[in-house]
């Protein structure tokens, strides 16, 4: 029997998150008969799955236990791009209802497709996304996300929706349009990535306006990574609560797994997403707690389903159970993932690391961009760092002082002695949507 739960906020009962608190046992039975259902369909529907599963001698037979799940052979995001744009459906056109796709600026577009079922599962998974970072029917919920063929918008959209709440779909941009809609309607939660959110905190201080006395009580925020030290500088200037969401368009959208009141990982919705964690270098699975990259089937995806997809998203299952009472398992925040680590003399960066080198230092603010170069056949890395304009216009001494920390904060946490250049406030360009941290001009 589903155990009956209220969200985080004691707002009302939502049934649709119940899942969220089913016992391990019965978890599990439901993950395999789901699990089952989903390889036998895309063997049957996928082309591209079955050739790689008479490949290993394997049939949908073969899945007898969750453990079985690792005889499966991977799935990566080239697969999408060379079958496009509708070689991994396993429904026919007349019973897909939406597509989305990527914006397709390194080649063709990665193409996602949903049948009516599908959309369902996705309000849900995302009604349980708000549910648990206490969003309920009577807030209004300003979603700056992007609408159109991008998935967070309407994902967003449509699990707002299910849970009540008054939707002010804004989209992306006109940032003072924003900021005023958000004063005029008494918004009490917004959604969009955290640096653009960073940026309305921003412009909203130019106007005069101050966030902290608004009705804003709570954000939710993802489509890029973030550091804890990038929540601590929202949740100081905005006055709110703000919440990490985890998901991909390969595999949903938003709504694959969202932090809950605790803010201590993510839940991942497992009723309908099963994770495993490899070794990125052997591909075998690891146990709970190991890090390693996020790898994810779904469960219940008719259109397109998705069999161990390699999200390239690094982090590890959370082993402990969390305080809230929630029985799906956790993963630590992704900080950085293995296609976005760039190498500087031999040693690995993640961008991630840089920004938690610069916020852990006091008068650097959370906007800086890295600059790659060659100089003399050598790789160098270079950090523009904005920071206040009461420490930029102090004496010299202070700049150098600054200077100096921030240079042995990125060293100290990366082993790189890296070219800080202190710039004044504003002079980085803000992003609308996912944040631009790299730029690499070393030539090939």
């Amino acid at each position: 029997m589903m155990r009956e739960n209220w969200n985080d906020q004691g707002q009302g009962f939502h049934p649709v998150s119940a899942p969220d608190y089913l016992p391990a046992a019965q978890l599990r039975d439901l993950q395999l008969r789901r699990l089952k259902a989903v390889v036998n369909r895309a063997y049957e529907h996928v082309s591209l799955f079955r050739e790689r599963m008479q490949e290993r001698g394997l049939t949908p037979a073969c899945i007898g236990s969750l453990a079985d799940l690792a005889q499966l052979p991977f799935t990566i995001k080239t697969d999408l791009r060379d079958t496009y744009p509708f070689g991994l459906f396993a429904s026919p056109m007349s019973e897909i209802v939406r597509l989305h796709a990527s914006s397709g600026t390194t080649g063709k577009p990665i193409v996602v497709a949903y049948t009516q079922e599908d959309l369902q599962v996705w309000a849900s998974v995302m009604l349980r996304t708000f549910a648990s970072a206490g969003i309920h029917r009577g807030d209004i919920v300003q979603n700056a996300y992007g609408y159109g063929l991008f998935t967070g918008g309407l994902g967003a959209h449509y699990g707002l929706e299910a849970i009540g709440a008054t939707v002010v779909p804004t989209s992306g941009g006109n940032t003072d349009r924003q900021i005023m809609l958000m004063r005029d309607f008494g918004v009490t939660a917004v959604c969009c990535t955290p640096s653009y959110f960073l940026h309305m905190i921003e412009r909203a201080n130019e106007l005069g306006v101050d966030m902290r006395e608004l009705p804003l009580r709570a954000g939710v925020f993802g489509a890029e990574p973030w550091s804890e030290g990038m929540r601590e500088c929202i949740e100081k200037g905005g006055g709110i609560k703000a919440y990490d969401i985890y998901g991909l368009s390969e595999i949903i959208g938003p709504g694959v797994g969202a932090e809950c009141c605790e803010q201590a990982g993510l839940h991942i919705f497992e009723d309908h997403f099963y994770p495993e964690i490899i070794d990125p270098e052997t591909c075998k699975v690891l146990p709970d707690g190991e890090e390693g990259e996020l790898v994810l089937t779904t469960l219940s995806k008719r259109a397109m389903p998705m069999i161990r997809y390699r999200t390239r998203d690094i982090t590890h299952i959370i082993t402990e159970p969390c305080s809230c009472g929630r029985t799906v398992r956790r993963i630590a925040r992704v900080a950085r993932r293995s296609d976005d680590m760039f190498i500087i003399r031999g040693v690995n960066v993640f961008p991630s690391q840089i920004e938690t080198a610069l916020l852990a230092v006091e008068g650097a603010l959370p906007h800086y961009r890295i600059v790659l170069t060659r100089e003399h056949g050598l790789d160098q890395m270079g950090v523009e760092v904005e920071v206040g304009a009461e420490v930029f216009s102090d004496q010299v001494s202070a700049m150098e002082s600054l200077h100096k920390r921030l240079a042995h904060s990125i060293e100290r946490i990366t082993g790189i002695r890296a070219a800080v250049r202190l710039v004044e406030p504003h002079s980085i360009p803000r992003s609308e949507g996912k944040a631009r941290r790299v730029w690499d001009e070393r030539k090939a």
